[in-house]
């Protein structure tokens, strides 16, 4: 091949791909001969020999006669009839030889690799052998057994069958290396048909390079009329809400193509709900070894049972939750006013207080569960009207400062005098609630919250900072997940069951925000909300 910055040797390439031709076309074997020999000859008359009616002229008719033989056969030849005819090309050769200007010997070595090439050990042998008898005796013959003849007739035949004998070794070698791959190839298709995963690997460009017999079912759904093997083709593919098509940029493949690395993307793939299938999407990109992109591969798990039981389990929890708030209210509400009574007596209403406490965090709870069924269903409904979110921080401090006061715990603002903004104000009350909330429950007597509020990046953030337990770093990634509390709270027996945290964050996510979290384990936590400013043009009126 050329080299960069040098000349190369163009025959280098030209004998390689002779070489890989196929075993049972012999046209591009004789072409590539038949070329050998006519530049032979051809640089022989530049040189100023005279071939005239000699022998190399003899030859050159024959190997051409032998060309017109392969391509009249259209390369339709038994290998029987390849072996004669390297054979003859091999005795070309040698009549060449036979005149003072005959051709080169060495140019046995072309038909002497393919005789090993395709008979292996064998084809060395004939080719020694054939060398010997029609190119060593003719030409010793000719010219005599003496001075540089005998030794040229000697080394011609030699070269010939070590030639011949290391391409059939190398084709020996990279026999077994194929059968090793294709055995590799067979098991690793076996185990990845065993694989209740469908898995997809693409290249560079996003063009399927395999996919598994698993994946095949899956294609079958989201496919029906066939998929062109690329990367981001749209077909009935459905985002989590298993209602809305998934537009090009959106498919797992393409956003895998593009380099993208994601876990647990949940698609539904099918049109008919009877037999849709959910399934969770992860992506790997594939680096080479100077770490540019190579492709990606993708695994698709079925997870069709599992969000069915989630539907199930998020209806019977908001058909209770419901069911329960109703009764329940009246008994907060009757509660309240036997406590306005004038007539209790002292252990009544010390009674009467137990009971109120305890309805009121039943209630907390039943209104969080159906906050989360809700959150669950689908995007939070926001009814977003012209607010002060300066002014309603101040209300929610205000309100949670006794509570903070017979903790022992200090509370600290610092807001502007007013930020108005397009908020659903009571939805945004729980989020400030529940975070004064969370930081009160986790800080112990003697220490400090500071809430703050400032603009950032022309966005909102509010901050509430603690100085008490903290979380660790492994429950941090848990910390907004239904239900999940660490494993200090639960140590230190705090109240709640991990859901306000889960529900602070689908507010904040439906108002475009988003919520994060800094914090170390025994220093204390920061909560930040991000809030983009949207301002009614009503309000400053």
């Amino acid at each position: 091949m050329p080299g960069r910055g040098g000349t190369g040797r163009p025959w280098a390439g030209a004998l390689r791909g002779v070489l890989l031709a196929s075993t049972t076309d012999p046209r591009a074997i004789q072409g590539g001969f038949a070329l050998l020999v006519a530049v032979d000859v051809a640089l022989r008359l530049v040189g100023g020999v005279r071939v005239g009616l000699s022998a190399p002229a003899v030859a050159v008719l024959a190997v051409l006669v032998l060309l017109a033989v392969t391509l009249v056969a259209h390369g339709r030849m038994s290998m029987r009839a390849v072996e004669a005819l390297l054979v003859a090309d091999i005795a070309v050769v040698g009549i060449a030889r036979l005149s003072p200007e005959g051709g080169s010997g060495l140019l046995v070595v072309l038909p002497a690799l393919w005789l090993g090439r395709l008979l292996g050990r064998r084809g060395a042998a004939v080719a020694g052998v054939a060398t010997v008898a029609l190119v060593t005796v003719p030409g010793l013959a000719y010219t005599g057994a003496d001075g540089i003849f005998l030794s040229r007739s000697v080394i011609i035949p030699v070269v010939a069958t070590i030639a011949a004998l290391a391409i059939a070794g190398g084709m020996e070698q990279v026999g077994q290396a194929m059968e090793t791959v294709e055995h590799q190839r067979r098991v690793s298709e076996a185990t990845l048909d065993t694989v209740d995963v469908g898995l997809v690997l693409l290249d560079r460009d996003g063009k399927y390079v395999a996919i598994n017999r698993r994946h095949e079912d899956f294609m079958a759904l989201a496919y029906p009329g066939g998929h062109a093997g690329r990367a981001g083709q749209v077909g009935h593919v459905l985002d989590a809400d298993r209602s809305t098509l998934l537009p090009r940029e959106s498919m797992p493949t393409y956003r895998a193509a593009q380099g993208e690395e994601f876990d647990d993307c949940r698609i539904w793939a099918g049109d008919d709900p009877l037999t849709q299938r959910a399934l969770s999407v992860s992506a790997r990109s594939v680096r080479d070894e100077a770490g540019r992109f190579a492709g990606a591969a993708l695994a698709y798990k079925d997870v069709t049972d599992f969000m069915r039981a989630m539907e199930v389990k998020d209806e019977f929890v908001a058909s209770v939750s419901h069911e329960l708030r109703t009764p329940l209210t009246s008994i907060v509400g009757y509660v309240q006013m036997l406590r306005e009574d004038d007539g209790l007596g002292p252990r009544a209403a010390r009674q009467l207080e137990v009971v109120d406490r305890n309805a009121q965090r039943l209630l907390r709870l039943i209104t969080d569960l159906l906050d989360t069924a809700q959150i669950d269903a689908g995007p939070v409904g926001m009814a977003r009207t012209p607010c002060d979110l300066a002014g309603l921080l101040r209300d929610c401090v205000d309100a949670a400062r006794p509570a903070y006061r017979a903790a022992g715990i200090r509370l600290d603002l610092t807001a502007p005098p007013a930020l108005p903004m397009l908020l659903d104000r009571q939805r945004i009350e729980q989020v400030v609630d529940n975070l004064l909330t969370n930081a009160m429950k986790y800080s112990t007597s003697g220490t400090e919250v500071c809430v703050s509020l400032a603009v950032e990046d022309g966005r909102a953030e509010l901050t509430v900072a603690d100085q008490g337990i903290g979380i660790s770093a492994a429950d941090r990634d848990r910390l907004f997940t239904r239900f999940f509390r660490s494993r200090d709270a639960e140590d230190r027996s705090i109240q709640g069951v991990g859901l306000g945290l889960s529900i602070t964050r689908g507010i904040v996510e439906a108002h475009g925000g988003r919520i994060e979290v800094d914090s170390e384990l025994g220093v204390g936590s920061t909560f930040r909300v991000r809030l983009p400013i949207e301002v009614a043009g009503a309000f400053a009126g």
